[in-house]
């Protein structure tokens, strides 16, 4: 079988943020995989304006004029699959993550994407409200998620091993990579049959 294109999106630009962490580490967990081409995107890296296009991304044929816009599409196009960081910020999710999504739509449809959250309630109602978001881009939501109890961000600031932090979550990530990787097979395999 060929390798997948997994891109790990943060979804936090804020200053001393914590998603970078597990971030860097679901990303080590990837890397280890031999089916697996895994690559970090950084919204940072992404200056994109507020959403403010004259036509809908599903409409959209022509590239985009701003040149980190751009970037973002065509990374977003070269991936089969997805994990987001996604934190938890007033019972929702990020307003950058969110821009993030709504600036692109072909590139997202029919394919694979999981969550890793974090903050109050474990960041549970920024990935159920991110699955319908995610829906509505016709990407495949998966099941299995990692959920991260405030506790943990607390204890990174005590200067806690983050190998400590994270090996808790061994067994559901396996679970999250495995679920997710059949998905972005399947799914990538009724692309190029379609195509």
């Amino acid at each position: 079988m060929d390798t997948v294109n997994i891109k790990v999106i943060l979804g936090s630009t804020r200053q001393g943020r914590f998603s970078e962490k597990p971030g860097n580490w679901i990303l080590g967990e990837l890397q280890k995989r031999s089916d697996v081409s895994a690559e970090l995107l950084d919204l940072r890296d992404y200056q994109m304006p507020f959403f403010d296009e004259p036509v809908s991304p599903s409409y959209k044929q022509e590239e985009y004029k701003n040149e980190a816009v751009e970037r973002w599409r065509n990374k977003v196009k070269e991936a089969d699959g997805f994990i987001v960081i996604a934190p938890e910020y007033n019972h929702g999710y990020p307003a950058v993550l969110k821009n993030a999504f709504d600036y692109v739509y072909p590139e997202w449809n029919k394919k694979a994407i999981g969550f890793i959250s974090y903050g109050s309630a474990m960041g549970a109602r920024s990935v159920e409200q991110l699955r319908e978001v995610a829906v509505e881009l016709q990407l495949a939501p998966i099941r299995n998620a990692i959920h991260m109890p405030y506790d943990v961000l607390v204890a990174t600031g005590k200067g806690t091993p983050e190998a400590e932090i994270f090996t808790p979550y061994a067994e559901r990530t396996t679970g999250l990579v495995d679920q997710l990787l059949w998905w972005t097979k399947a799914l990538k395999e009724a692309r190029q049959k379609s195509a």
